[in-house]
C-alpha cells in the first residue's frame, strides 16, 4: 500500500501543482472568468482516466492465465519506462515549468479560446491519470484492496498538502520535494523492473522456453508464506513494493533490478544537482 500511496500522492500533486499555476496566472492577469474552462478540462480528464483504468482491468480479466502473466510483465515494463522518463523530465525541466505554463496560457487567453484552456488542463491531468493507471496496474492485479486504499489516501493527502502550500502559505521547497520523491520512485521502479522480469520468466516457463541458469533461483529465503516477513506478508509486502524484496528471485530478475538501479539512481541525482 505504501508504494501505491506514494505514486498516487506524487502524480496527484503534480497535476494540482500545474493546475494551480494556471488558475493563479488567470487570477493575477484579470482573467479569472476563464477558470471555468480549466475545470471543464480537469473533470473530463478525471472521467476518462477512470474509464481507462476500468477498461484495462476488464481486458486483463478476459485473458487466459498464460496471457495474464505476459500482460503483467508488459504492464510492469511500460510502467518502469514511463515512470523513469517522467522522473527524468521533472529533474531536467522542473524549474522551468511555471514559466512555460504561463507562456502557453498567455498565448491561449490572448486569443480568447475556451477550447485551448480546456485542452491544456485536460492534457495535464489526463497525462497524470494515464501514468497513474500504468504505474498502479501491476500492484492492482496483485493487491487490489491495498492499491485502492493507497490511491484514496494518496489523493487525499496530496490535496491537503497542496492546500497547505497554495492556500495557507506554508513554505516548502518544491524542488527538494520532487528530488526526494524521485529517489523513492526510482527504488520503486527498480522493484517493478524486477517484478516484470519475474513475470516474463513465468510466461516463458509456461510457454516451454528454457533460459537455463538465467531462469534459476539465485537465492531462496527460508521464510514461510504465513510469516509477516514473506513478500506477501504485512511487513515484507512494504519492502516488496518499495524495494522489490522477495523471498526468492531468479538470476535474471536480480541482474535487471541491479542494472536499473545502477543506471537510473545516479543519473537522477546527477541531473537534479546540475539544475541547482
Amino acid at each position: 500500500m505504501l508504494g501505491q500511496y506514494l505514486i498516487t500522492f506524487r502524480e496527484t500533486f503534480e497535476a494540482i501543482l500545474i493546475i494551480s499555476i494556471i488558475l493563479a496566472y488567470l487570477a493575477r492577469t484579470g482573467r479569472k472568468s476563464f477558470s471555468r474552462y480549466v475545470w471543464y478540462g480537469v473533470y473530463l480528464s478525471l472521467f476518462l482516466s477512470i474509464i481507462l483504468g476500468v477498461f484495462v482491468w476488464f481486458v486483463y480479466g478476459t485473458l487466459p492465465k498464460t496471457l495474464q502473466v505476459l500482460f503483467e510483465a508488459i504492464t510492469a515494463f511500460i510502467a518502469v519506462v514511463v515512470l523513469s522518463s517522467m522522473i527524468y523530465w521533472m529533474a531536467a525541466k522542473g524549474k522551468y515549468i511555471k514559466k512555460e505554463i504561463e507562456q502557453r496560457i498567455e498565448a491561449v487567453t490572448t486569443r480568447s479560446t475556451a477550447f485551448g484552456l480546456i485542452s491544456i488542463s485536460f492534457v495535464v491531468v489526463f497525462r497524470e491519470g494515464v501514468e497513474t493507471v500504468l504505474f498502479l496496474m501491476p500492484f492492482l492485479l496483485n493487491d487490489t484492496v491495498g492499491t485502492i486504499v493507497g490511491m484514496i489516501l494518496g489523493s487525499i493527502t496530496s490535496i491537503i498538502f497542496a492546500y497547505a502550500i497554495f492556500v495557507t502559505g506554508i513554505k516548502i521547497s518544491i524542488r527538494k520535494f520532487f528530488y526526494f520523491t524521485s529517489v523513492l520512485l526510482i527504488l520503486l521502479a527498480g522493484g517493478l523492473a524486477g517484478y516484470g522480469t519475474h513475470e516474463l520468466m513465468e510466461y516463458l516457463k509456461l510457454s516451454g522456453i528454457n533460459l537455463g541458469w538465467l531462469a534459476e533461483n539465485a537465492y531462496v529465503l527460508n521464510i514461510s508464506s504465513d510469516s509477516p516477513l514473506h513478500h506477501k506478508g504485512l511487513i515484507g509486502s512494504i519492502f516488496a513494493v518499495m524495494f522489490g524484496y522477495t523471498v526468492k528471485a531468479e538470476w535474471t530478475r536480480i541482474i535487471v533490478h541491479g542494472l536499473y538501479l545502477a543506471i537510473a539512481l545516479p543519473l537522477t541525482i546527477i541531473v537534479y544537482r546540475k539544475q541547482e
